[in-house]
């Protein structure tokens, strides 16, 4: 594939003016535009989130990532006085995190006292990167959201009123330190309505990461060490689906982190189905990958040079990254709001 240019991450990048990255989310959440494009017929259409009732059907499946945001972002204060911001990553067991820590210099030893609670922890590794393996004194999951804020993506910055509209109407499962973005447009009544159609919903588990939104730094994308993230596909959601895949229907996944929790599982499983899959997964997913459950996605717009743009790139095929620049293009020209409280793009 060396002579492929198709894999340079210049292919990945396009210019957006910072007017349209959304700074904060519309309400209602359903009120928000929607691309629609059509892989068949190549037309598109401009509606809105609630308009998506309008292109679903009996025996289509709406699959959902349940993960909820935890108040990941800490402030530590050293035994010296130095202060440091510590974002959480991932919980390694009951008294061990990574985090991702800037500020005051760290080496391993270095004690820490959280603001805000009777809590503190000490760095125990040195993962590299501004990532340090921290043991705290207890478990600290249920003093997270006394003890700790929501972390939002580094381009808004307009201060959210309520925590509540940066976590899905479904979120249950506490882990993600960024939330799965193309499911903050659902409502309640929305989800009501789809399944009034006789559409099943079903949830699966992925845990977002930080490394998620950051950019692609190598030139060759497939030289890109993908990170790992957690996640769960039960084996209910997995007889839903399969018996949506016999009947025809679409497989709707709503966000890339679904997406990742489906072919993960698909690439694990056997005999061509879909299994139960719980674990990590570091899929990265780029043109000449082949979709092998997804057939229609709802998401965001999302960052130059991420995955997350390579990813959908791969779902259109061939000319896959020329058709995205051309939706993304099409999204500017009608007003369309970018970023994780932006509008979507639903592609069947």
């Amino acid at each position: 594939m060396d002579g492929d240019t198709s894999l340079h991450i210049d292919c990945f990048d396009y210019q957006l003016p910072l007017e349209y990255i959304a700074q904060e989310p519309l309400e209602p959440r359903d009120s928000a535009k929607m691309l629609i494009y059509d892989k068949m017929s190549g037309k598109i259409a401009h509606r809105h989130i609630r308009d998506i009732v309008q292109y679903i059907n009996k025996d289509d499946v709406l699959v959902i990532n349940d993960s909820r945001v935890i108040h990941a972002k800490l402030s530590g204060v050293k035994t010296t006085g130095g202060h440091v911001e510590i974002l959480l990553l991932r919980q390694m067991d009951e008294l061990i995190w990574y985090g991702l820590c800037k500020g005051a210099k760290l080496r391993v030893g270095t004690e820490l006292s959280i603001v805000g609670g009777d809590v503190g922890c000490s760095v125990v590794g040195i993962i590299g990167n501004g990532v340090y393996e921290l043991r705290f004194w207890f478990d600290i999951v249920e003093q997270l959201e006394i003890i700790g804020d929501i972390p939002l993506p580094p381009y808004i910055k307009k201060e959210l009123m309520d925590y509540s509209r940066y976590q899905t109407v479904y979120a249950v499962d506490r882990g993600s330190v960024a939330a799965p973005t193309a499911g903050l447009h659902f409502t309640d009544e929305l989800l009501n309505d789809i399944r009034k159609k006789g559409v099943d919903i079903v949830p699966v588990t992925l845990h977002v990461g930080l490394d998620t939104f950051r950019p692609v730094k190598v030139d060759r994308i497939e030289k890109h060490e993908m990170h790992s993230e957690w996640c769960d596909l039960d084996e209910y959601s997995v007889d839903i689906i399969n018996k949506g895949v016999s009947k025809g229907g679409k497989i709707i996944a709503v966000g890339t982190t679904t997406v990742r929790v489906l072919e993960t599982a698909a690439t694990a499983g056997c005999k061509g189905r879909l299994e139960p899959y719980r674990g990590f997964t570091d899929l990265f997913i780029y043109p000449g990958y082949k979709y092998r459950v997804v057939n229609s996605l709802l998401t965001n717009f999302h960052l130059p040079r991420s995955t997350l743009l390579m990813m959908i790139s791969a779902y259109f095929g061939e000319q896959g990254i020329d058709t995205l620049m051309k939706l993304y293009q099409e999204a500017k020209n009608y007003g369309y709001r970018f970023y994780s409280f932006g509008d979507a793009m639903f592609i069947l």
